[in-house]
């Protein structure tokens, strides 16, 4: 018996549910080719029988009045009879002892799908004779009476089990896997890598029986891999980045406290639970992509809420945010930055699948940024971008709807213009500044270092790193001051004090009039500066260098000459043409 059993088993893991239900062979031919292929005398089939039992009897398949789940016959002693029958099955392969479901099926969709699957076919369909709920699950073909269950059951109880007739929150079925699709999807990995413990069925599609085996049970819901470090996910998707990843990799647990984020899932680590932290194969909460919830931002604020991973649920509700809750389903990974409509997403700047922990000193891209799109100094869209501006430039360039918090003599709302190497004068974000001289720089910082956009615009300290939220608008790190009349100190410029020595303006070794103007004058950095630059169409080298661009609702033009104007003479000299605090510069020379 041991013997015919290695034999029954060879048999059975080449064709246990992938034969095509569409053939609908005879019974009898089924039976005879079953003979033909094995050589065997019939007492083989009683063989494949008891195989068979031994493994489904321990599982929910095992349906009969001895099974150990809550669906189970009240008499049927039975366990095979419930989709298998030697005489008087349907004529499908093999041996099926249900009818097919004449539901018609809402199938998978999504914009970045490349296969086309249509109405279940196969193995899928025979599946979904009862996980669809349509049939009864005691109408079997063999039987003239339906065979009843305990607790009155007919369908499939309302749980994860049971799936209905909309299968777009499933995991596409019934679909051609073959290399013409590997090579239009890069992300997937060639058929002939495949492994041989998820069959395609003999026609090359892959169907609920690619990742299940309905009669073993060995890592749960009768799949065929193990689900956890996404070792089955990963047999078919090969993710760019996902390898060192975060998410392939952290050993971040769940706190206890809240919502179990895992609820779809039974690893105790991010790393563990893998795709099954953001995706559900099944009746997943958006069925685009199989996200776990409606709401994009969710996916990711489930484990981002301090209970596993970084708290950024509390850092977006702060006063100026990235506000990603105000539109749901407008992103698209194919969408174009130049023309979409204006909104943030987390997956704007974040792609889950490649985000790591390796920073690099800017211009390179932090590894929370990693391989996410962009668009680079040229307004040219980039994918992926290099630079962490570049992933910026997407809504803060050549984007409609931006503002200005400073009403500026020259007013610049295309940020990608204002950092430009080409610009009159520059904060240096793409390239190293203009100014060979700024002796108030603090150390480690010189004249040849380059900033990124989050040394500015980040959440403060004590928060997560990034640019989600701050109570220092406009989504700056620290405070920064722009309103007349303020009293100078540590804080009221706390954000140009980080990279400038307070010690260093107030001392005037910058600009001999430097303590006058903050001190004796309360009036703001902002008042003369334009943090980000002067564009060069804009603005001119004469009037427009160390980021000069005045604050028109505080400066007004001289009345005696009409001007409103800096003149740049040189090394630390300057010229003002304008009336401040009731002050006339007809002109002031510095």
């Amino acid at each position: 018996m041991g013997e015919y059993k290695q034999v029954i088993h060879k048999f059975s893991k080449q064709n246990r549910c992938e034969q095509n239900s569409d053939s609908r062979q005879s019974a009898s031919h089924s039976r005879s080719q079953l003979l033909v292929a094995l050589g065997v005398p019939i007492i083989l089939l009683v063989a494949a029988q008891l195989v068979w039992a031994q493994s489904i009897s321990q599982t929910k398949h095992n349906l009969s009045s001895s099974g150990l789940g809550t669906v189970k016959a009240t008499t049927e002693s039975r366990i095979c009879v419930f989709c298998h029958a030697p005489h008087k099955s349907t004529g499908n392969s093999p041996l099926w002892n249900r009818e097919d479901s004449r539901a018609t099926y809402t199938t998978y969709t999504s914009p970045t799908l490349i296969s086309t699957p249509g109405q279940p076919t196969g193995s899928s369909r025979l599946c979904l004779s009862c996980h669809d709920g349509t049939i009864a699950l005691g109408a079997i073909a063999s039987e003239s009476a339906v065979i009843e269950f305990q607790g009155g059951i007919v369908f499939l109880p309302a749980d994860h089990s049971l799936l209905g007739d909309n299968l777009a929150d499933d995991h596409p079925i019934s679909f051609i896997y073959d290399n013409a699709l590997a090579n239009a999807n890069t992300e997937l990995k060639f058929p002939a890598e495949l492994p041989a413990a998820l069959p395609l069925d003999h026609r090359g599609r892959m169907q609920c029986a690619t990742c299940h085996d309905a009669h073993q049970d060995d890592f749960g819901k009768f799949l065929r891999k193990d689900p956890k470090f996404s070792q089955l996910c990963i047999s078919c998707h090969s993710k760019s980045g996902w390898v060192g990843s975060v998410h392939e990799s952290s050993n971040q647990t769940w706190n206890g406290v809240g919502i179990d984020p895992w609820q779809h899932a039974d690893g105790l680590t991010v790393a563990e639970n893998a795709c099954q932290n953001c995706h559900q194969p099944h009746e997943a909460g958006q069925p685009i992509h199989l996200l776990g919830s409606v709401q994009e931002e969710n996916n990711c604020l489930t484990c981002h809420n301090g209970n596993v991973g970084s708290d950024i649920s509390s850092a977006i509700n702060l006063f100026s945010n990235h506000p990603v809750t105000l539109t749901t389903g407008v992103h698209q990974f194919s969408e174009d930055p130049l023309t979409m409509t204006r909104h943030v997403e987390c997956v704007d700047c974040h792609n889950p699948h490649a985000t790591s922990n390796v920073d690099l000193p800017p211009p390179s891209l932090p590894g929370a940024l990693k391989d996410v799109s962009g668009i680079d100094i040229n307004g040219n869209p980039i994918d992926p971008a290099n630079s962490s501006y570049e992933v910026c430039l997407k809504c803060h360039g050549d984007s409609h709807g931006a503002t200005s918090v400073v009403t500026r003599q020259i007013q610049s709302l295309n940020t990608r213009l204002d950092i430009s190497p080409t610009a009159i004068s520059f904060h240096p974000v793409t390239t190293i500044g203009m100014n060979p001289n700024v002796p108030s720089l603090i150390s480690p910082m010189t004249e040849n270092s380059l900033v990124s956009c989050s040394d500015c615009h980040s959440s403060p300290p004590g928060n997560p790193a990034g640019t989600h939220g701050s109570q220092f608008g406009p989504l700056l790190k620290s405070n920064y001051s722009t309103l007349d009349n303020t009293q100078e100190s540590s804080f009221a410029y706390a954000l140009c004090y980080s990279c400038h020595s307070r010690n260093s303006i107030l001392n005037d070794d910058s600009f001999g009039e430097h303590k006058k103007h903050i001190v004796g004058e309360d009036a703001p950095c902002s008042v003369c500066h334009d943090p980000h630059g002067v564009p060069s169409s804009q603005g001119n080298s004469t009037n427009n260098s160390h980021l000069i661009n005045f604050d028109i609702a505080i400066v007004t033009p001289d009345p005696n000459t009409g001007l409103l104007k800096f003149e740049d003479l040189g090394s630390n000299k300057g010229r003002c043409y304008l009336l401040c605090h009731g002050k006339k510069h007809s002109p002031k020379k510095y």
